[in-house]
């Protein structure tokens, strides 16, 4: 959430970070509506001044048997009471109505996000690995003979309808060994703290976060209010809401593997072929909570550590800069990572890590205060996966992938398959 004070001193500044991203001018209306707010606060204490004085002006008059000026100032009393509560509930409906407002308005981009549309602006900043030229033509993940058994839309539709599959036997193995690996890798080298999280969080953590109240749709909520998470950055980055963080404390990286929920609403038709984009899926999430001055630095750290995952399993990928028409509501920069994959012969999505200021901190209260200091400070938060284990599952079957439809598998997953190596054309570990 943007800073109320930040727009009084400098709308200017507030309007062109929004014309970034293609948002018209704000800050007029924003203003106007503060304003409004200040106006009928200033004029309740008044009024709640003339209230006090009348009250105390009550009891001398009664006692000098000042009958009319005690009816007076009697009268005045209640009339300044009914004036305060109206001042008072105007007041907050104008303060609602602001907040309600600043809710909904994206995050401000840094001045260096490079300008654009859409991902066809994004900027290529890292390339890593070479795609393999095989003397085949490559299948998606879905077609492998060593996956078909082993990836079954057609069941999971039945029980549960369409963007589902249910895994099993050697795939649902090599999943759950890349979900570990994650962990492991991120626990032991990268220095997060591993956590479990719930997947059914409140209205206030989705808000927290920049989910609620504008992207509502694209999320699932329970008939009893709760919502199932599309992330865990949600509760990750809300364990420290509503609290005041000490300074030797930060920065705190977090890292969790869980379930994940998304309607996908407004993408009917798109990647509806195999498990790239699924109702319910996995991520190994990581969550940063920085001083504000450590927040970019931190930024390269999360990204390199979901580079190095994919170097681990030497799979091919870019990083590109997220331009302003394609950067996330609560970003400030965006590092998306794409992964190659043979099958659609393109770079996906695999990981996208962003920092968002201050921005989620305010919505959520989550602040430091540093050594000596009196007066606390909005703390920076940051996200990253590190990674989507579906996809990453996709990347490791079509780049690992035989002529004969078997599929080689990365050397740091042969510890967690029992010393096997590959899954054979039948879908056996072997």
């Amino acid at each position: 959430m943007h800073d109320i004070r930040a727009i009084r001193e400098n709308p200017e500044n507030f309007d062109a970070a929004l014309a970034m991203r293609g948002v018209s001018p704000m800050s007029a209306e924003i203003l106007a509506i503060d304003e409004n707010r200040r106006a009928k606060i200033t004029r309740a204490e008044q009024a709640l001044a003339e209230r006090n004085a009348a009250s105390k002006d009550i009891g001398r008059a009664k006692a000098q048997g000042q009958d009319e000026e005690f009816k007076r100032l009697r009268a005045l009393v209640a009339d300044k009471k009914a004036e305060i509560a109206e001042l008072e509930a105007e007041a907050k409906a104008q303060n609602d109505a602001l907040q309600t407002l600043l809710m909904t308005l994206p995050n401000s981009p840094f001045e260096d996000t490079p300008l654009g549309k859409d991902e066809a602006d994004n900027v290529e900043i890292h390339r890593w690995g070479m795609p393999l030229s095989l003397h085949f033509k490559p299948k998606e993940h879905y077609e492998l003979p060593a996956v078909q058994g082993g990836m079954d839309f057609e069941l999971a539709a039945k029980i549960s309808g369409s963007r589902f599959v249910i895994l099993s036997g050697a795939v649902a193995r090599v999943h759950r060994a890349l979900a570990q690996f994650m962990l492991d890798t991120h626990t032991s080298e990268n220095g997060l703290t591993e956590v479990n999280t719930p997947v059914l969080v409140r209205d206030e953590a989705m808000t927290g976060t920049g989910q609620l109240p504008k992207f509502a749709e694209d999320s699932y909520q329970t008939t009893n209010g709760w919502w199932l998470v599309p992330t865990s950055e949600v509760p990750l980055t809300n364990i420290v809401s509503d609290t005041i963080q000490d300074d030797a404390a930060l920065p705190r990286r977090f890292v969790a593997h869980s379930l994940c929920f998304r309607s996908e609403a407004g993408s009917a038709g798109r990647d509806t072929s195999g498990m790239l984009r699924q109702h319910q899926f996995e991520k190994v999430e990581m969550v940063s909570i920085t001083k504000p001055e450590d927040s970019r630095d931190e930024l390269d750290r999360m990204t390199k550590c979901a580079q190095g995952i994919l170097e681990r399993l030497n799979l091919p990928y870019r990083t590109v800069l997220l331009c302003t028409g394609d950067i996330g509501f609560g970003a400030r920069r965006t590092h998306d990572i794409e992964v190659w994959l043979p099958g659609q012969d393109t770079y996906r999505e695999i990981s996208s890590c962003s920092v968002c200021g201050d921005f989620q901190a305010r919505r959520m209260n989550a602040r430091f205060r540093r050594n000596g200091a009196k007066k606390p400070e909005f703390v920076h938060t940051l996200n990253g996966s590190g990674l989507a284990v579906g996809r990453c599952l996709i990347a490791v079957l079509e780049n690992g992938q035989q002529e004969d439809g078997s599929v080689e598998l990365p050397e740091v997953l042969h510890g967690y398959m029992g010393g096997k190596t590959r899954i054979n054309k039948d879908g056996v570990l072997a």
